[in-house]
């Protein structure tokens, strides 16, 4: 018999019936997800609607972003924020191993007004955007976030069914997220080799919704095998984040990934859909047993802020100077997912 989780290929799942609001393929498109979410983790998504024209406005712009020299770059730099938006500049980010990634990113999220009274108050995650002095660039982007988020929030749907709820059961936590959009770029490396590039990690969200221009993401399977993970043509990759793993007391997994160094360039745009910062989320009653005992809840909005203290330099460096403090109960990094059960049944 195979390990649980030994998985060597992703599930692909069509959601085009709950896109178009067709109700009668809820029910199969969500119990499908659900097979994914446990068996695997990661699920190509097909059937998104979202035109090709899109992500090409949003590379186009992403592009003409990152050739600029590093110093007009820096004068987004995401430690000029409270809220963590802007320039993340490559070594800025730092993952459980240790190691700088080879990539530069540049991070937004919902774009608040800078009168949003959980702004004006401190929130770390929720406010306005910082946006580049660069022609079209806003507009490029905000149409995708706003996309994105759409088929997010179909896919949040699925997901409620999929574990047995009311297919609106999270509607009243999506009011106001820091459901943060990436845009990373790996610049060409002729010298790379067939090596580790992002370090392994789950996702701190509910979900990630990934559209890629080049292979290089990898996900860890119950066996602690390295499984490929290439862009497929007309889907997103999906992958379980730490929250819906929580949710159902680990029936989800919140799959860990990587990048490869690769010798093209890259550019990859992961959404990290979550709930509203301040949403406590504990398992399911459902999933909930004797040999099976209730893991610890989180405030959401808390677990990520938290995870990015960890991760990103000018954050610790905050954290060191005492300027933030980590949440209460927060977690380590790599708390999550396969590398986290594997390194438990090490034990």
């Amino acid at each position: 018999m195979p390990a649980v989780h030994d998985f060597r290929e992703i599930p692909l799942v069509d959601i085009a019936g709950m896109i178009a609001g067709k109700t009668e393929t809820y029910a199969d498109i969500a119990a499908q997800l659900g097979r994914a979410s446990r068996d695997v983790g990661f699920i190509y998504v097909t059937g998104h609607g979202i035109p090709d024209a899109l992500f090409a406005q949003l590379l186009a712009a992403t592009e003409a972003f990152f050739r600029q020299p590093l110093d007009v770059k820096m004068r987004t730099y995401i430690g000029k924020t409270t809220n963590h938006r802007g320039y993340v500049p490559e070594g800025e980010e730092v993952f459980s191993a240790g190691t700088k990634d080879k990539k530069e990113a540049f991070d937004l999220s919902l774009d608040l007004p800078a009168d949003d009274p959980d702004y004006l108050a401190g929130n770390p995650l929720l406010g306005p955007n910082q946006w580049p002095d660069l022609p079209g660039f806003k507009d490029a982007v905000s149409a995708y976030y706003q996309a994105a988020f759409s088929v997010a929030r179909v896919l949040m749907r699925g997901f409620a069914l999929a574990v047995g709820e009311a297919e609106d059961f999270f509607e009243p936590y999506l009011t106001k997220p820091p459901s943060q959009l990436r845009l990373v770029h790996y610049p060409h490396d002729a010298d790379a080799t067939d090596a580790m590039g992002i370090g392994a990690h789950t996702d701190y969200e509910c979900f990630t919704l990934l559209h890629a221009t080049q292979p290089g993401l990898e996900v860890l399977n119950g066996a602690g095998q390295w499984i490929d993970a290439p862009p497929v043509p007309g889907a997103f990759i999906v992958n379980i984040g730490d929250m819906l793993e929580i949710l159902t007391n680990g029936g989800f997994v919140a799959t860990s990934h990587r990048v490869r160094k690769v010798k093209a360039e890259r550019y990859s745009f992961p959404l990290f859909f979550t709930l509203d910062y301040y949403t406590k989320v504990s398992p399911l009653n459902r999933f909930v047993t004797v040999d099976n005992p209730a893991r610890d809840g989180l405030v959401a909005g808390e677990h990520l802020f938290a995870q990015t203290v960890q991760s990103f330099t000018y954050q610790k460096e905050r954290l060191a100077h005492g300027k933030i403090k980590l949440p209460e109960k927060s977690v380590g990094l790599s708390s999550f997912g396969q590398e986290a059960r594997l390194i438990q049944s090490r034990g």
